[in-house]
């Protein structure tokens, strides 16, 4: 399956974000875990992304107080850049860790 990344200016806050989103479902993969004050910050936030995808070091996986698994992509400063959506199992998070492994290094982007 391929994937794309999609950034948006939030109409609210004014702040730009980006999410990675399977084109086959439409289901997100992972999302910005903070908002940009500009278009380049977000596109340098999607580079990070892209570049810090591959290595399983740089992810965090976690259950949440509702129960759900996720996790977290590490930039180069250690510091998360982006999340994923909440996964009923362990296994089904991990699955997901891997799709990203695979597809957000050379996913498009896409401004919507």
């Amino acid at each position: 399956m391929a994937a794309t990344f999609e950034y948006w200016q939030n109409t609210t806050d004014r702040q730009f974000w980006f999410r990675l989103r399977e084109d086959g479902n439409r289901e997100i993969i992972l999302a910005s875990t903070e908002g940009y004050v500009s278009e380049q910050g977000c596109l340098k936030g999607i580079a990070s992304t892209k570049a810090n995808a591959p290595r399983d070091s740089n992810y965090t996986r976690f259950s949440g107080r509702d129960g759900k698994h996720y996790f977290t992509l590490k930039a180069g400063n250690n510091e998360p850049v982006s999340k994923s959506e909440g996964y009923a199992t362990e296994s089904s998070r991990d699955r997901g860790i891997e799709n990203c492994k695979i597809e957000a290094p050379n996913a498009p982007t896409k401004k919507l």
